[in-house]
């Protein structure tokens, strides 16, 4: 079975490894810098800015 590559949702490069949420794919090294930023972290904006867009992507 051959994989194809995605757009990811939150850095917008085509990767071949994730997941998906609602449809949208986040690849694996977004996911994992997600999942260890800290809430205080200056990056943390971002990542909460990009996910929102699966539900108006979704909902669109």
């Amino acid at each position: 079975m051959e994989r194809v590559a995605q757009r990811c949702i939150v850095c917008e490069e085509e990767r071949l490894d994730g997941i998906a949420i609602c449809e949208q794919f986040i690849c694996q090294h977004c996911e994992q810098e997600m999942v260890h930023t800290d809430v205080q972290d200056a990056k943390y904006p971002f990542f909460i800015h990009q996910m929102r867009r699966i539900w108006f992507t979704k909902d669109a």
